[in-house]
């Protein structure tokens, strides 16, 4: 195996001043979302989502952000997943974007609820139908199954159960969370690990924002 310990490269591309940065979080969010649709990243809104479960233990995955403004950020899944357990039992959770090719990541922590069942329903029906069904073959989602033949079976006969033309509904086992973020913060590279960092902590009606050391 090539040594790790000779694996680096030096963060050259940009760097973040205070006067850069938006008073709202989430408005500096956006900009640097669009900035990396703009640079036509792979899957920008992917994102690692870390959980914990009752006893602390940690956790983490990766999923799709579906949606970001004032009442926070959104994603989708199924209830009864790993995730699903950890959430019922410990709401909270922290998100990580990373987007390497701008040498930036954005870290947003903050306690997490289910979207109203009309939110999920709309979303669901917009997703491709195959999707639609695939949400009803992983369920329960992370349980064991014996081999990918018999996952394929499952999607068959829920093929065969909601013909072509016929609505497949949202289970009642899969919609959304949403994470009210209380704290963000933004990671821009620099040279020699001297990394630009800056924190926005909720205050009242506004926001904290200070400079983290690297």
């Amino acid at each position: 195996m090539t040594d790790l310990t000779s694996l680096r490269i030096s963060y050259t591309r940009d760097a973040l001043r205070r006067t850069d940065l938006n008073p709202d979080p989430l408005t500096q969010f956006k900009g640097w979302f669009d900035a990396a649709q703009q640079a036509e990243l792979p899957e920008p809104y992917a994102l690692s989502l870390a959980t914990a479960d009752a006893s602390g233990r940690p956790s983490v995955r990766t999923v799709l952000l579906r949606g970001a403004d004032e009442r926070g950020l959104t994603f989708y899944t199924n209830f009864e997943s790993h995730k699903g357990h950890d959430l019922a039992a410990n709401p909270q959770a922290e998100l990580l974007f990373y987007w390497a090719e701008l040498e930036r990541q954005v870290r947003a922590y903050g306690s997490i609820a289910r979207v109203p069942d009309a939110e999920a329903d709309d979303y669901f029906h917009v997703r491709p139908r195959d999707s639609q069904l695939a949400a009803h073959a992983s369920d329960p989602q992370s349980a064991p199954i014996e081999n990918r033949e018999a996952l394929e079976a499952k999607f068959a006969a829920l093929h065969e159960r909601f013909p072509e033309g016929q609505p497949v509904p949202r289970p009642d086992f899969w919609g959304g969370y949403r994470v009210t973020v209380q704290e963000w913060e933004f990671w821009q590279g620099r040279p020699n690990r001297m990394h630009d960092r800056f924190r926005y902590t909720r205050q009242g009606e506004g926001w904290q924002i200070e400079r983290l050391m690297p």
